[in-house]
């Protein structure tokens, strides 16, 4: 596809670093798309905005999946080794990798690894089956409970598309192969694991330790603990917060994982609710008042908002979560609550870009 290995050099930077970054826990995390980016050329786009995002100081840009898709959005891959997708060509893509790294952003990877959509019909008359493309698996590399001959899933299912069995070794060994190939041919250096909860935490241990990305962060999106009847936001979401703990544990913490504990807590606290931002210890209540190293905070995503929803930051209260930090900023006594929301000893995560951007 014309891409170039990337430099021994290079390797042996990102190799050195990569002991040290997830230590130091101060990444600024930029997601460069939203739900309807698809539709709008967006490798093209994207590269028209890589110095304008080192310059505010993004050490990362999360872009979306790069590989071929059964649907546009690029969450229902196919062909892991085909990178003309809907955002653009696979020379559109290399061009906005050369520019990321000629201002030293780094190309985060949207690794979707749970599912993937056969190309024929195999066991039970299901897309089971990959003949044809790249790595060409049969209805073993499925789990039985989507549909395949493999073992059972290792996690949630993602329901209607096959879910790959993480338990097969030559799946894992196919996976290993083209997560070095993104990071050693194409030139990605962080990843983001798509659906963590889908499989077990020891195989994203597995194929960061063989891959070795720079940085990388796992979607475990569980749901916060809620009250009857009313549901409210319960104050104590300690057994939510340890849910994802426990999964980053199981990686060996080589992978963050996102602090949606923190996102449903702010949520409320913006409504007037202040008194959610402390947990009865002193500390921040999320995932990053246990591990703030391995904590990813946010706001919004293209799941939980953009045009899908499915659980957006209420909008009629931006400017008290404005007002909130301002306040912070700006007042000594609230010093720790201004460390606490930008995560000076952890890492940040930034809303995505708006539906198309501007010239």
């Amino acid at each position: 596809m014309g891409f170039k290995s990337v430099s021994d050099d290079k390797l042996k930077r990102t190799e050195s670093f990569s002991d040290g970054v997830i230590q130091k826990g101060r990444e600024i995390l930029f997601q460069a798309f939203n739900w309807e980016s698809h539709k709008y050329g967006w490798w093209k786009n994207l590269e028209k905005k890589v110095a304008d995002l080192a310059k505010c100081g993004f050490t990362s840009a999360w872009l979306p999946p790069v590989t071929h898709s059964f649907s546009p959005e690029g969450y229902l891959p196919q062909n892991l080794y085909s990178l003309d997708s809907s955002y653009g060509s696979h020379l559109e893509l290399k061009a906005l990798l050369q520019k990321m790294d000629q201002n030293k952003v780094r190309a985060m990877a949207d690794i979707v690894i749970n599912h993937r959509v056969g190309t024929t019909r195999g066991h039970g008359g299901a897309y089971n089956r990959y003949d044809g493309i790249p790595l060409p698996w049969n209805e073993h590399a499925v789990t039985s409970c989507s549909g395949g001959l493999g073992s059972r899933s290792t996690g949630d299912n993602f329901h209607g598309v096959p879910n790959i069995d993480h338990t097969q070794a030559f799946v894992r060994k196919d996976i290993i192969g083209w997560l070095k190939w993104l990071r050693q041919s194409i030139g990605f250096q962080d990843f983001r694991f798509d659906f963590a909860k889908g499989y077990a935490p020891k195989f994203v241990k597995e194929y960061v330790e063989e891959s070795k990305p720079i940085f990388s962060v796992g979607e475990y999106w569980d749901t916060c603990n809620y009250c009857p009847p009313d549901y409210r936001l319960d104050y104590n979401q300690d057994s939510h917060r340890q849910r994802i703990i426990n999964w980053i544990d199981y990686t060996g913490g080589l992978c963050a994982a996102f602090d949606f504990t923190t996102k449903g807590i702010l949520q409320e606290a913006v409504k007037g609710e202040l008194w959610r931002l402390r947990d009865p210890q002193g500390k921040a209540p999320g995932v990053m008042g246990w591990w703030p190293s391995r904590s990813v905070t946010f706001i919004e995503n293209h799941d939980t908002g953009s045009t899908q929803g499915h659980w957006p930051f209420p909008v009629d209260h931006v400017m008290e979560f404005a007002n909130l930090l301002f306040r912070d900023m700006h007042t000594s006594s609230h010093i720790l609550g201004y460390q606490a929301f930008f995560m000076i000893t952890s890492m940040i995560g930034v809303t995505p870009f708006t539906t198309k951007l501007r010239n």
